[in-house]
Protein backbone atom coordinates (compact mmCIF):
# COMPACT_ATOMS: atom_id res chain seq x y z
CA UNK A 1 0.00 0.00 0.00
CA UNK A 2 1.38 2.92 -1.02
CA UNK A 3 1.13 6.09 0.92
CA UNK A 4 1.70 9.06 -1.43
CA UNK A 5 1.49 9.21 -5.08
CA UNK A 6 2.87 12.38 -7.21
CA UNK A 7 3.66 13.44 -10.31
CA UNK A 8 6.23 15.89 -11.37
CA UNK A 9 5.86 18.31 -14.18
CA UNK A 10 8.61 20.63 -15.14
CA UNK A 11 8.52 24.27 -16.23
CA UNK A 12 10.18 25.04 -18.78
CA UNK A 13 12.43 28.61 -19.20
CA UNK A 14 9.86 31.76 -20.15
CA UNK A 15 6.97 30.09 -18.50
CA UNK A 16 5.35 30.90 -14.81
CA UNK A 17 3.15 29.07 -13.07
CA UNK A 18 1.32 30.14 -10.00
CA UNK A 19 -0.86 27.72 -7.71
CA UNK A 20 -3.81 29.57 -5.17
CA UNK A 21 -5.16 26.47 -3.54
CA UNK A 22 -6.22 24.29 -6.45
CA UNK A 23 -6.24 27.50 -9.33
CA UNK A 24 -3.25 27.29 -11.67
CA UNK A 25 -2.55 29.67 -13.60
CA UNK A 26 0.10 29.35 -16.38
CA UNK A 27 2.01 32.33 -18.86
CA UNK A 28 4.09 32.32 -21.71
CA UNK A 29 4.84 33.74 -24.27
CA UNK A 30 1.83 33.39 -26.45
CA UNK A 31 -0.36 34.08 -23.65
CA UNK A 32 -2.14 33.40 -20.64
CA UNK A 33 -4.66 29.91 -19.16
CA UNK A 34 -6.45 29.22 -15.91
CA UNK A 35 -8.12 26.20 -14.39
CA UNK A 36 -9.52 25.76 -11.74
CA UNK A 37 -8.93 21.97 -10.42
CA UNK A 38 -11.21 22.39 -7.02
CA UNK A 39 -13.38 19.11 -8.09
CA UNK A 40 -10.06 17.28 -7.96
CA UNK A 41 -8.94 15.00 -5.30
CA UNK A 42 -5.13 15.96 -5.04
CA UNK A 43 -3.28 18.49 -3.79
CA UNK A 44 -1.45 20.78 -6.05
CA UNK A 45 1.63 22.62 -5.11
CA UNK A 46 4.64 24.69 -6.70
CA UNK A 47 8.52 23.77 -5.38
CA UNK A 48 11.57 24.24 -7.14
CA UNK A 49 10.35 25.31 -10.27
CA UNK A 50 8.31 22.75 -10.77
CA UNK A 51 4.43 21.59 -10.09
CA UNK A 52 3.74 18.70 -7.81
CA UNK A 53 0.74 16.73 -8.33
CA UNK A 54 -0.12 14.83 -5.16
CA UNK A 55 -2.32 12.42 -2.96
CA UNK A 56 -1.96 10.61 0.21
CA UNK A 57 -3.05 7.52 0.91
CA UNK A 58 -5.09 7.01 -2.59
CA UNK A 59 -7.88 5.56 -3.51
CA UNK A 60 -8.34 4.27 -7.41
CA UNK A 61 -9.99 7.83 -8.24
CA UNK A 62 -7.18 9.84 -6.43
CA UNK A 63 -4.65 7.75 -8.09
CA UNK A 64 -6.22 8.08 -11.60
CA UNK A 65 -6.66 12.25 -11.13
CA UNK A 66 -3.16 12.34 -10.83
CA UNK A 67 -2.23 11.50 -13.93
CA UNK A 68 -5.04 13.89 -15.47
CA UNK A 69 -4.17 16.73 -13.17
CA UNK A 70 -0.70 16.64 -14.13
CA UNK A 71 -1.60 16.16 -17.83
CA UNK A 72 -3.83 19.28 -17.91
CA UNK A 73 -0.66 21.24 -16.58
CA UNK A 74 1.28 20.13 -18.87
CA UNK A 75 -0.80 20.89 -22.13
CA UNK A 76 -1.40 24.31 -20.23
CA UNK A 77 2.62 24.99 -20.70
CA UNK A 78 2.46 23.32 -23.85
CA UNK A 79 -0.16 25.84 -25.22
CA UNK A 80 1.21 28.82 -23.65
CA UNK A 81 5.04 27.91 -25.32
CA UNK A 82 3.91 26.60 -28.72
CA UNK A 83 -0.19 26.35 -29.19
CA UNK A 84 -2.11 23.91 -30.95
CA UNK A 85 -3.42 23.52 -34.52
CA UNK A 86 -5.96 20.90 -35.90
CA UNK A 87 -6.25 20.71 -39.56
CA UNK A 88 -9.84 19.80 -41.37
CA UNK A 89 -10.48 19.21 -44.89
CA UNK A 90 -13.66 20.32 -46.70
CA UNK A 91 -14.56 17.10 -48.50
CA UNK A 92 -17.53 17.34 -51.09
CA UNK A 93 -18.78 15.11 -54.07
CA UNK A 94 -21.95 16.76 -55.92
CA UNK A 95 -22.44 20.15 -53.90
CA UNK A 96 -19.56 22.46 -53.61
CA UNK A 97 -19.31 23.76 -50.08
CA UNK A 98 -18.02 27.38 -48.92
CA UNK A 99 -16.97 27.81 -45.56
CA UNK A 100 -16.45 31.32 -44.08
CA UNK A 101 -15.39 32.60 -40.61
CA UNK A 102 -18.61 35.47 -39.55
CA UNK A 103 -17.50 36.82 -36.25
CA UNK A 104 -17.49 33.85 -33.36
CA UNK A 105 -19.14 31.66 -35.78
CA UNK A 106 -17.90 29.54 -39.13
CA UNK A 107 -20.45 29.43 -41.68
CA UNK A 108 -20.92 26.29 -43.89
CA UNK A 109 -23.29 27.16 -47.29
CA UNK A 110 -24.42 24.87 -49.95
CA UNK A 111 -24.06 21.61 -47.87
CA UNK A 112 -25.55 18.55 -49.65
CA UNK A 113 -26.88 21.09 -51.86
CA UNK A 114 -29.19 22.80 -48.48
CA UNK A 115 -30.82 26.14 -48.67
CA UNK A 116 -30.00 27.07 -45.41
CA UNK A 117 -26.36 27.88 -44.00
CA UNK A 118 -25.12 25.33 -41.40
CA UNK A 119 -23.36 27.17 -38.09
CA UNK A 120 -20.38 26.19 -36.24
CA UNK A 121 -19.20 28.69 -32.80
CA UNK A 122 -16.04 29.12 -32.26
CA UNK A 123 -14.96 28.69 -28.50
CA UNK A 124 -13.18 32.33 -27.24
CA UNK A 125 -9.60 32.31 -27.88
CA UNK A 126 -9.55 30.21 -31.03
CA UNK A 127 -8.51 31.47 -34.16
CA UNK A 128 -10.06 29.32 -37.62
CA UNK A 129 -8.49 30.31 -41.05
CA UNK A 130 -10.05 28.82 -44.25
CA UNK A 131 -8.13 28.02 -46.82
CA UNK A 132 -8.59 26.96 -50.27
CA UNK A 133 -9.80 23.01 -49.18
CA UNK A 134 -8.56 23.42 -45.92
CA UNK A 135 -9.94 24.94 -42.24
CA UNK A 136 -7.06 25.31 -39.74
CA UNK A 137 -8.17 25.69 -36.24
CA UNK A 138 -5.78 27.40 -33.83
CA UNK A 139 -5.48 28.49 -30.28
CA UNK A 140 -3.63 28.02 -26.86
CA UNK A 141 -6.21 25.94 -24.90
CA UNK A 142 -6.22 22.54 -26.26
CA UNK A 143 -9.84 21.89 -24.78
CA UNK A 144 -11.09 24.94 -26.68
CA UNK A 145 -9.48 24.06 -30.25
CA UNK A 146 -10.39 21.03 -29.79
CA UNK A 147 -14.00 21.92 -28.74
CA UNK A 148 -14.06 24.28 -31.89
CA UNK A 149 -12.98 21.67 -34.45
CA UNK A 150 -16.00 19.74 -33.08
CA UNK A 151 -18.58 21.78 -33.29
CA UNK A 152 -17.50 22.34 -37.12
CA UNK A 153 -17.49 18.68 -37.34
CA UNK A 154 -21.33 18.38 -35.99
CA UNK A 155 -22.13 20.88 -38.12
CA UNK A 156 -21.63 19.05 -41.00
CA UNK A 157 -23.43 16.00 -39.88
CA UNK A 158 -25.28 14.04 -42.36
CA UNK A 159 -28.56 13.19 -42.06
CA UNK A 160 -31.78 11.48 -43.70
CA UNK A 161 -28.91 9.96 -45.89
CA UNK A 162 -27.34 6.86 -46.04
CA UNK A 163 -23.81 8.16 -44.57
CA UNK A 164 -21.68 5.75 -46.73
CA UNK A 165 -22.70 7.26 -49.82
CA UNK A 166 -22.68 11.01 -48.70
CA UNK A 167 -19.19 11.41 -47.32
CA UNK A 168 -19.81 15.29 -47.58
CA UNK A 169 -18.60 17.13 -44.35
CA UNK A 170 -15.33 18.97 -43.01
CA UNK A 171 -13.22 16.32 -40.89
CA UNK A 172 -10.04 16.38 -38.80
CA UNK A 173 -6.98 14.95 -40.46
CA UNK A 174 -4.37 16.47 -38.38
CA UNK A 175 -3.68 17.13 -34.70
CA UNK A 176 -0.18 19.06 -34.26
CA UNK A 177 1.82 21.41 -31.91
CA UNK A 178 2.64 24.75 -32.83
CA UNK A 179 0.87 27.35 -34.37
Amino acid sequence: MVYREFRVVEIPEGVEVEVEGKVVRVRGPLGQLERDFSHAPVGIRLEDGKVIVEAFWPKKRERAMIGTVASHIRNMITGVTKGFTYKMKIIFTHFPIQVSVEGDKVVIRNFLGERAPRVAKIMPGVKVEVQKEDVLVKGIDIEAVGQTAANIEQATKVRGKDIRVFLDGIYIYEKQVGM
